[in-house]
This record gives C-alpha cells, structure tokens and sequence, in this order.
C-alpha cells in the first residue's frame, strides 16, 4: 500500500491520494481468485466440496427449503459471520452461490461453498438477499468485508446443510 502512496508536494498530488500504476490496471490486485484442488469448480465460479452426502431427494425447481448454516470471510482472517445450530428464523431470497449449491445437494447432505464476490450479494449488502447474519458482530464483520473499498478479498466461505424439502 505504501508503494501506491506519493510524498512529493511539488507534483500537486497530497501523501493521502493513490497514484494510478499502469502495471497493477485491471488486474484485481490483491483480490485473486483461488482454485482449491479438493473442491469441485462449477462453470459460475462456484467451488464446492460435499462434507457429508445427503440421502434424500435433490430440490426441484420452484420447491422450498429449509437449510442451517454458516459463513466465512475468507479474506478477513477466516472470520465466522453465522454460526451453525443457532436458531435463524425467517425465508429470504438467496444469493445466486447458495441456490446454485442447494439445486444439486441431496437431503440431509453437508455443503461447504467458496463463494467469489460475483456470485455473492448484491451491491456488497447483505440487507437486499439472504442469508443474513444474525448477531450484531456477524453483521459488522460481514459488512466490513464487502463495503470495504481497499484490497480485503470478498470471497466468502459458506457450510450449507439441507434440512428439509417442502412442495410449493
């Protein structure tokens, strides 16, 4: 970050602005994508590794269900945004990763999901599609992650497991 910062006040540029690097232009400096060997890539981008197969049926489109789960930041020292076996409560419209990962998932199965911040939430606000953290601190540490303008990776890590299937 320091590299990016200029001193010289004779150029009529403050020590507090960035000055552009050509090198680093489109590039998504700090913010690369890792492919996890272990995990299966789908052709969104989604990574996914099944900790525990499910034996039941798979969802079908337009079908309800009921998931627990957790989430990672990845890029922020692995830090947990929800924890699993809490009580959650409510339905919410989800980000596309986590309808992608379910759409495939057998009942009673144990997803974990890399999610990249294209298939993650939108406008970086958990406020506008699920799932939503439901403490406080989750909710700031998850915020901090995705309105952070500086280069945190986005990418977040999710544990899904599916608990029931419900006909619309």
């Amino acid at each position: 970050m320091l590299a990016a910062l200029v001193c010289a006040k004779d150029e009529g540029v403050s020590a507090s602005e960035f000055v552009d690097m050509p090198a680093l232009r489109g590039k998504d400096y700090g913010k690369t994508k890792m492919r996890y060997p272990d995990y299966t890539l789908t052709e969104s981008g989604l990574q996914y590794k099944d900790l525990r197969v499910g034996t039941g049926p798979i969802p079908k489109e337009g079908e309800i269900v009921v998931v627990d789960w957790d989430g990672y930041t990845i890029g922020y020292y692995g830090r947990i945004f929800e924890a699993r076996n809490k009580p959650k409560g409510g339905s919410f419209e989800v980000i596309p990763a986590f309808e992608e990962a379910i759409s495939t998932m057998s009942l009673g199965g144990v997803r974990r999901i890399i999610v990249p911040p294209d298939l993650g939430y939108p406008d970086n606000d958990f406020n506008k599609k699920g799932p939503r953290p439901t403490t406080f601190s989750g909710q700031r540490a998850l915020a901090f992650v995705l309105q952070n303008q500086s280069l945190i990776d986005k990418t977040l890590l999710f544990d899904i497991e599916l608990l029931k299937i419900s006909p619309t």
